[in-house]
């Protein structure tokens, strides 16, 4: 059963006060089951930063149900250039995300759910959760094929994957979350998690690649909506609670005080691309020139998202040390990215005005340069 988190009955959530909560009147004698209304990746995922930080889960797990648009979504310790197609991402308006936990790299959208469960730390158990949810698909769907793996996945048939897990643990409080493939676009997620650049060296945690598989594809009726709803019965028989999914609006600061700080930190260019472990790029490419192709070089150096050492070689013949050596000056110090290259290339043209041709080449170059960002 869906009950809208009103100002009436939703604040019985117990909060360790260490914000000004407006709504926490009274206590959770149990647990809880949340479902957000939002399809925001950032606001989703600052509630989980906002339940970990401020709630006391000491005898009072919760479930928190939520589902994104098109998202790639890395984690904490992970290179988005070596994960993902940010290109494509760009092109196609989905967005990045990194989360505050460990593991590999997921796509969301509207047909993946996305399950966080809640505990103390003593309570923390992925595997008991994730038999939680096995038995849910068992019930609606008796005959599945469904186990859990030693790596805390979901597989079905024995070899598709359904479901990823990931998690934080803190002093007190944990949490494990996990997707569950319903109903997702397969080939746009094999695009996407798919990494066009070539030449990078990172020490950054690696995805591991699997074959995956939606639930619809073994029965249709195993739709987001139901798989949602034999979750939280499930999780209510569990623990003993009952069973009515609380709606809740993660944008919501009398709820939840603080929170749009939070999901502000989580969308910014510093948290998503700064926190990339540092590494390099060294690679090379080829341009036409008078009907034979030049082979230029590139070396950088990545540190916290800014170009910390950059070295492009080119011919001399088809551009000038001295314009190599400006360009690679330029860059340093600036974000690894198509956007601040543009900017770069608008200045350097003005250093340079009514030269046409260096102005072609150099063009090209920062194409070329743009392509591995």
């Amino acid at each position: 059963m869906l009950i809208p988190f009103s100002m009436k009955n939703c604040f019985q959530l117990l909060c360790n006060l260490k914000v000004p909560a407006a709504g926490f009147k009274n206590t959770v004698k149990s647990g809880l089951i949340l479902q957000s209304i939002s399809n925001n990746v950032y606001h989703n995922l600052a509630v989980e930063d906002w339940i970990h930080d401020h709630m006391n889960l000491e005898g009072k797990p919760v479930l928190f149900l939520w589902r994104n648009s098109p998202t790639v979504v890395i984690g904490r310790h992970q290179n988005p250039w070596q994960e993902c197609n940010l290109n494509l991402m760009r092109e196609e308006g989905v967005k990045l995300a990194r989360r505050r936990s460990g593991g590999g790299t997921v796509y969301h959208d509207m047909g993946n759910i996305n399950l966080t469960f809640f505990t103390t730390k003593k309570k923390y158990d992925r595997m008991e959760n994730l038999k939680l949810v096995v038995r849910a698909l068992k019930a609606v769907h008796p005959h599945l094929d469904v186990q859990a793996t030693e790596r805390f996945d979901l597989l079905v048939d024995g070899q598709f994957k359904i479901s990823g897990t990931a998690s934080k643990i803190g002093r007190n409080a944990a949490y494990h979350h996990c997707t569950l493939l319903c109903g997702t676009d397969r080939t746009f997620l094999s695009s996407l998690l798919k990494s066009p650049y070539q030449g990078i060296r990172s020490n950054a945690t690696a995805s591991t690649p699997a074959l995956v598989k939606n639930l619809m594809e073994k029965d249709p009726t195993l739709t987001c909506e139901v798989v949602i709803n034999a979750v939280a019965t499930e999780y209510a028989t569990s623990h003993q609670i009952d069973n009515h999914i609380h709606l809740i609006n993660p944008t919501d600061e009398t709820v939840f005080p603080g929170i749009n700080s939070k999901a502000i930190e989580l969308q910014t260019w510093e948290w998503i691309y700064g926190k990339t472990p540092k590494f390099s790029v060294d690679t090379s490419f080829t341009v036409l020139h008078e009907q034979s192709h030049v082979e230029i070089k590139v070396f950088i150096d990545v540190k916290n998202g800014r170009i910390e050492v950059c070295n492009i070689e080119a011919p001399d013949h088809w551009l000038p040390l001295e314009i190599c050596d400006q360009l690679n000056s330029s860059l340093i110090g600036s974000k690894f990215s198509p956007i601040e290259t543009t900017v770069l290339t608008s200045i350097l043209h003005r250093t340079h005005p009514g030269d046409d041709e260096l102005h072609s080449k150099w063009n090209i170059l920062c194409e070329k340069i743009k392509g591995i960002m």
